[in-house]
């Protein structure tokens, strides 16, 4: 059964060169008085402060909130890609994380090199890589490009090669970002009936995105992210009304 729990999880960012009284200010300007100072007396940026919440199977989370507010930076501390400075994470269950597109490949290898990493990464035998190898080369239609080092690829192969791995194995605990709805429209059109799939198959969604109707569509609950602090938590619904509200007023002021 899968689970995940965040418990009063904290994020900091040091800021190695913060020395000059002018830059602290254009980061203080820029962070919105999320400057803070660490114990070994270092100027952090305080990407999170005190995130709690907890995830069983068949939850459906949304995130919320403007540039900056520390979605992209949960979604990674819940991936194990960011340590909290405080409280903790735990995940049961297997996860996969559609954060980014080239998350974990390697670009001094081919396509097809890629492929069979991801595969003995997530411990597949022989054969189950050899299907996954040709899952992705069908779908990611790559052709003779799948044995070129990924470094010569387009943004656009670059993109159907990392959502063809990262769709391909069916986790319990599934986080995605926003960039799944990158490429052209031929593209989404495919992409979309294969990501419904993984949506469907994923005991826990964690999903993060600006575009409110996909939060609509596939998220029952949603936490509102405001300067790395839960500003709202509750049924989907009512939470996007009343963050669209804000969003509407704050355009109006």
């Amino acid at each position: 059964m899968a689970h995940v729990e965040a418990e009063r999880i904290s994020v900091d960012f040091p800021l190695y060169h913060a020395s000059s009284r002018s830059l602290k200010k254009t980061v203080f300007a820029a962070a919105s008085g999320r400057l803070g100072e660490d114990r070994q007396h270092r100027v952090v940026v305080q990407a999170l402060r005190d995130i709690s919440f907890s995830l069983g199977s068949g939850d459906r989370l949304g995130l919320v909130g403007t540039n900056g507010a520390g979605k992209t930076t949960l979604l990674r501390t819940i991936a194990g890609i960011y340590e909290p400075v405080a409280g903790h994470v735990r995940v049961e269950g297997s996860i996969n994380a559609l954060l980014d597109t080239q998350l974990g490949m390697n670009g001094e290898l081919s396509g097809r090199e890629n492929i069979m990493l991801r595969g003995l990464y997530n411990g597949m035998s022989r054969a189950e890589i050899r299907r996954l190898e040709e899952d992705v080369q069908e779908f990611a239609e790559l052709g003779e490009f799948l044995d070129l080092p990924v470094r010569f690829y387009s943004s656009g192969m670059v993109i159907r090669l990392g959502f063809a791995l990262a769709t391909a194995i069916k986790p319990q605990v599934l986080l995605m970002d926003e960039w799944f709805m990158a490429g052209d429209a031929q593209f989404l059109a495919k992409a979309r009936a294969r990501l419904e799939n993984v949506v469907r198959g994923a005991e826990i969604l964690v999903l993060s995105s600006h575009i409110l109707s996909a939060i609509e569509q596939w998220c029952t609950r949603v936490i509102w992210l405001d300067r790395g602090r839960i500003r709202a938590d509750g049924a989907a619904a009512e939470v996007l009304a009343e963050y669209a509200g804000a969003q509407q007023a704050r355009v109006a002021a």
